[in-house]
């Protein structure tokens, strides 16, 4: 089953390495990562899927918590919550098939970004599953390149986990904080 961490780490050079790496030397395979700032300044936050059953899930989590710059790990694979990610995919086009790539980018109300006499550069985000069946209705026109930027996810209502407040204090510089 995929397991779905959000990971809030410091947000310091070699953070990303060292939590990828701690994957790698556990032989699980990372589906996807995404990682981005926060509203906080001096931390960041890692979205992880990869493929683990409940125990290993524990375990993945208890490691992630053993590294210094990781603040807070949440598995939130059974939460309420809004799984996206994006996608940008280059479709060969004809004349004869045109209309039927713009049709289609209406129905997953996508946009299209980037016009040729030869493509069209879609851009979609939504669900994985979403991404998926596009690509598959895509397929038979002939995909040039795409690229995704992998899941990112956040629980529904008004609650936020909590990092310590210690913490910004200690990694962020008081006038940052004021500002």
């Amino acid at each position: 089953m995929l397991q779905t961490f959000t990971v809030y780490v410091e947000d310091k050079p070699g953070v990303l390495n060292r939590v990828a790496s701690s994957f790698r030397r556990r032989g699980f395979n990372i589906e996807s990562l995404a990682v981005g700032h926060t509203h906080k300044p001096g931390i960041s936050r890692m979205t992880i899927v990869v493929e683990a059953d409940g125990f290993t899930a524990r375990t993945i989590e208890a490691n992630l918590y053993k590294m210094v710059n990781v603040l807070l790990v949440e598995n939130i694979t059974y939460d309420d919550k809004v799984i996206r990610e994006l996608a940008l995919i280059k479709v060969r086009t004809s004349p004869e098939n045109r209309l039927e790539i713009f049709q289609t980018v209406e129905v997953y109300r996508s946009k299209i970004v980037d016009v040729t006499t030869e493509s069209v550069m879609v851009e979609v985000t939504g669900p994985t599953a979403k991404i998926d069946s596009l690509v598959e209705v895509f397929e038979p026109y002939g995909i040039i390149e795409m690229v995704r930027t992998g899941v990112i996810g956040m629980g529904r209502g008004p609650y936020a986990p909590t990092i310590s407040p210690e913490f910004v204090e200690a990694v962020v510089p008081e006038e940052a904080v004021a500002k």
